[in-house]
């Protein structure tokens, strides 16, 4: 678009458009001018090589986990993480020719945008683990250690109703054609996924809060979508309000068996009203405790508050996601769409070390998961949630002391696992033994443990870590290739695309 037609194009709205909350439709306007003034900047940094965090994205700095003494501390203890943004934004970034911005890379999101092949849940179980070990890819003195975990999937008749809220922005910033015409796009589409009787309402919010429409039975999706199709940006960005507005919304049609859920689209410039991230937190924190859950849903660059959305849906009991083409919002609000009911609460992960085999150990990702031993047990202490036929994968790199690993067949560490079936119930232990003869043996590591190897070493390629040994684009290609057996959609095979262009 020529900037010139789109200024003629803001006149012309403004004829048809009143008063934002805030402001005249004038101010309204000039909103959408820097939204656009955003783009032609981020445009001269593709061009230049550059990144966009100038212009304003928003990525919350972190440093690598570091190796651990067992002589020290021998127990690791995490909360899981089910986001899969973190890779959606590299792609986005690679595509424009930016440079990736280390803070934006969350290993752990890497692994978890995956589907991984792993053993289902039985009996009354909804998730299932396993684990296995293998040679470290990019330091052969070393081990990795995988350890998955399996959501219950669930068919059609098991899938509770939806009490679905679209908490959508509408303000300026979300003018362009990736943001809110995108969302748009996706939320049309989901209806059509929907059951006749899951519900849903819409919240907007701009310079003013409004409730363009109440709860409505998806039998009426004419009446939804044409709702949906009215959704307009213009004016500021009164977020803090509106997300409030949208979960007394679904209190008001709360439903103790269904999926309650609030869907906010934002590209997170919040600048209006209640802004701080803290404060939104503590907000959405109330909320996750009456048994609303969170779907963040991020859109754009050059204004993009990725630090707040992730904080944000983390509190949520929920998952953040990046839209950044219309195969995504695929992915996200169809392919994977069960995930939004949530089949394990509260969800965490421990693993305890011999220290007498085990040297050294490091968490690769979950840097800002990390918990506390004692919190392991506390089951009032906040954790992940997984959804229905989501995997979660962890890797750890650990340095094995040889000589007392293979004197004897013994538990090298074990891999304990909690969490509730629902919000309000105690939590559910699952226990898992590796022992000495998993690491020797000398049978092949499965396919995802080599996928799995891929991806973290090239997200530790793309954060520059300390810890990357001898890591190269070329052997995260070959571990990715050798990954593709079990491939869903045809994700990996995308990855393996992307890595071929990638320079040595």
């Amino acid at each position: 678009m020529r900037k010139i037609d789109f200024i003629f194009g803001l006149a012309a709205m403004s004829l048809l458009t009143v008063a934002c909350g805030q402001g005249s439709y004038e101010d309204a306007s000039y909103q959408n001018l820097d939204a656009y003034m955003v783009y032609e900047e981020n445009e001269a940094y593709a061009h230049d090589g550059g990144t966009p965090a100038a212009s304003g994205d928003q990525f919350e700095e972190f440093a690598d986990n570091p190796f651990v003494k067992t002589s020290q501390q021998h127990v690791s203890t995490f909360s899981v993480d089910a986001d899969g943004a973190s890779y959606a934004i590299m792609r986005r970034y690679k595509s424009l020719g930016w440079k990736i911005v280390p803070s934006s890379v969350r290993i752990e999101e890497f692994l978890n945008y995956f589907t991984f092949n792993y053993p289902v849940p039985t009996g009354s179980e909804t998730v299932a683990i396993n684990a296995e070990v293998g040679e470290c890819p990019w330091n052969a003195e070393h081990q990795l250690l995988r350890l998955g975990i399996k959501g219950k999937e669930l068919t059609a008749n098991e899938a509770p109703q939806a009490n679905f809220v679209f908490l959508i922005d509408v303000s300026g910033s979300m003018y362009s054609q990736d943001k809110l015409p995108l969302l748009k796009t996706g939320l049309t589409t989901l209806v059509d996924q929907l059951k006749p009787n899951d519900r849903i309402s819409i919240i907007t919010y701009s310079g003013e809060v409004k409730k363009l429409l109440e709860s409505t039975p998806v039998k009426e999706a004419a009446k939804i979508k044409a709702a949906i199709s009215e959704l307009t940006a213009s004016g500021c960005t009164n977020g803090g309000t509106a997300l409030k507005m949208a979960y007394e919304e679904a209190l008001v049609n709360y439903d103790p068996s269904s999926n309650n859920r609030v869907i906010m689209g934002t590209d997170g410039d919040f600048n209006v009203g209640v802004t701080s991230t803290q404060a939104l937190v503590e907000m959405v924190e109330s909320y996750a405790a009456k048994g609303i859950y969170m779907t963040c849903l991020g859109f754009g660059s050059g204004n993009l508050n990725d630090a707040m959305m992730e904080q944000v849906s983390n509190a949520g009991n929920g998952t953040y996601h990046y839209i950044d083409c219309e195969d995504e919002m695929m992915k996200v609000l169809v392919h994977e769409r069960d995930r939004f009911v949530s089949v394990a609460n509260d969800a965490k992960c421990q693993v305890t070390f011999n220290s007498e085999m085990v040297k050294e150990f490091r968490l690769i990702g979950y840097e800002n998961r990390v918990m506390n031993r004692e919190d392991f047990e506390n089951d009032k202490k906040d954790a992940g949630e997984i959804g229905a036929g989501q995997t979660i994968t962890a890797l750890y790199e650990l340095v094995l002391d040889k000589q007392a690993a293979v004197a004897a067949n013994q538990t090298f560490a074990t891999f304990d696992f909690r969490y509730k079936k629902t919000l309000q119930s105690e939590s559910t232990p699952l226990q898992l033994t590796l022992s000495t003869h998993q690491v020797f043996n000398k049978n092949g590591r499965s396919d995802d443990f080599y996928f799995a190897a891929g991806i973290a070493a090239y997200g530790m390629l793309l954060r520059d870590s300390p810890y990357k040994g001898d890591a190269t684009i070329g052997m995260a290609r070959r571990l990715v290739r050798q990954g593709l057996s079990f491939d869903p959609h045809g994700y990996r095979a995308k990855l393996l695309d992307m890595l071929s262009d990638e320079k040595e």
